[in-house]
């Protein structure tokens, strides 16, 4: 499956020809919403449950829509950003008739079960559904290093995709609406894993009297390298071969050894380096040790078999969150 970008258009004119869009939901992500549809020149409908929540938006061109009947009735593509998916159906499900022939976009927060059964209840109801989540916060919202990623019919999305990419880089992960969410915790996690090290490290060269935003100017240059070592081991992994071109764990384990080690001489917190050392060990201990460092997955696969019960054909709702 690849993915399919398009390109940002939250540079827009007025001249540009208009799609009309309605954003249910102006919480602090989706006032940001609105507010790109507007800059990139399509006639924005809003509700929130608070009206006042809608008055700067009104103010700024949006048209504040008195129910949520109303605000589905003004748009072919309707976007949601709620609290949670209870919410989400709370507010549809009454208006399901109205919705029908649309494209309902939820850019809620929530679990592959959630997305996967909110998608069969809009099929049901003959309306288009796209699930959502917006990967870059708030603060980027209608720039082109804002990611968006979308699951669901590939027919939905391409309709609808000049008003999609006017909130930023809106990419297409695939016709299931389930992994927009696994996109979402995927990419959550990575996030922190890079800034979880960068703190550790920036942490570390402080102790030494480095300047934090020159560490910061190199660290940046360096990621790079290491985007490209994603891509190199993407590969890999798919392929289940792991050449040691780039060391081997036994290596990267004993050079973790060192971090650890000068890490508690600066007086720095070991939480980090630790983590990376118990994943190396683990992949060591499971027969990987002369094996490039991306064969770490395979002993995170099998500790995950064996911690949530894959094994055993586990397959609820609950133990599926937790992995």
């Amino acid at each position: 499956m690849s993915v399919q970008h398009l390109p940002n258009t939250a540079t827009a004119t007025a001249t540009a020809p208009t799609t009309t869009v309605s954003v249910i939901g102006l919480g602090q992500m989706g006032t940001r919403l609105a507010q790109a549809f507007l800059a990139a020149g399509h006639a924005t409908t809003v509700w929130n449950r608070t009206p006042a929540k809608a008055d700067a938006l009104a103010a700024q061109g949006a048209v504040r829509a008195s129910a949520v009947e109303a605000a589905v009735t003004a748009s072919p593509v309707v976007v949601v950003c709620l609290p949670d998916y209870a919410t989400v159906r709370g507010l549809v499900e009454p208006v399901a008739g109205v919705l029908r022939g649309r494209v309902l976009v939820n850019l809620t927060s929530g679990t592959p079960e959630e997305a996967a059964e909110t998608a069969r209840w809009a099929d049901e109801h003959g309306i288009g559904y796209l699930d959502g989540a917006a990967m870059s916060g708030t603060r980027l919202v209608g720039r082109p290093d804002a990611l968006f990623v979308f699951g669901g019919r590939s027919e939905a999305f391409a309709t609808h995709r000049e008003v999609l990419a006017a909130l930023g880089n809106a990419v297409h992960v695939g016709d299931d609406p389930a992994h927009a969410p696994v996109y979402d915790t995927a990419l959550f996690g990575l996030a922190w894993g890079a800034l979880a090290g960068f703190y550790h490290s920036l942490a570390l060269a402080r102790a030494a009297g480095v300047d934090p935003r020159t560490y910061a100017e190199v660290a940046t240059g360096h990621m790079g390298f290491v985007t490209a070592l994603m891509a190199d081991h993407a590969r890999q992994i798919e392929e289940g071969r792991y050449p040691s071109d780039d060391g081997t764990v036994e290596v990267h384990r004993a050079a973790m050894d060192h971090l650890v080690h000068t890490s508690r001489a600066a007086g720095v917190g070991t939480e980090v380096p630790e983590l990376f050392r118990t994943l190396l060990a683990g992949a060591e201990g499971a027969g990987h040790g002369a094996d490039g460092i991306a064969s770490v997955v395979e002993a995170m696969r099998a500790a995950g078999a064996v911690a949530y019960g894959a094994d055993s054909g586990a397959t609820n709702a609950t133990e599926q969150r937790d992995v």
